[in-house]
């Protein structure tokens, strides 16, 4: 009896350990074992089915080759479903790579376009540059043949007022000469 009572003991402590943890699909080996007790119960409990040994194995592996093909199936399936996803994601990324590839060929494209139309300005402005450059030359020849001009013409000028005043010198003494040689004749 008190082999009895430990293993009654140890079989409620094994059930509340069991019980304690979240439920989870049971192992293999805990499904077999289920199969082979309750095909046990059944040849006890159905002494016609339990008369042949053969036929239970025959069942029990007729079982597990369902159970295997609907695994396999499932796994198929969930195979397909994955590859399909990736194949989808594969062709997004694809899809999307091209979108990228197109819109950067475009932005190439108008950098190249900017960029000519920024070297035309460049040249235009170089120019108008070298224009206003031969202008400034022009103009800054005509303005020192001006400044010549306009020195010569102040030198002119203060001959003419040297002149001038030489000329009413020479008047005024021309007068006093009159006016002496009349004063002599009278």
């Amino acid at each position: 009896m008190s082999s009895l009572y430990t293993r009654s003991k140890e079989y409620t402590r094994s059930r509340k350990a069991q019980s304690d943890s979240p439920p989870s699909s049971p192992s293999p080996i805990a499904k077999t074992l289920r199969h082979e007790r309750l095909s046990r119960l059944e040849a006890a409990t159905n002494p016609a089915a339990g008369d042949s040994y053969s036929d239970r194995a025959s069942s029990r592996s007729s079982a597990y080759a369902r159970r295997e093909n609907r695994l396999a199936a499932l796994s198929s399936r969930a195979e397909e479903e994955s590859n399909r996803d990736y194949k989808k994601l594969y062709e997004s990324a694809l899809s999307e790579n091209q979108k990228l590839k197109s819109k950067l060929q475009e932005a190439q494209l108008e950098l190249a376009d900017i960029k000519s139309k920024l070297e035309k300005a460049a040249q235009q402005k170089q120019e108008k540059t070298s224009d206003r450059s031969s202008m400034l030359e022009m103009e800054k020849r005509e303005k020192r043949a001006l400044e010549r001009k306009l020195s010569e013409m102040e030198e002119e000028m203060k001959i003419l007022t040297e002149l001038k005043s030489d000329n009413q010198r020479l008047k005024d003494e021309n007068g006093a000469l009159i006016r002496v040689i009349s004063k002599l004749s009278k």
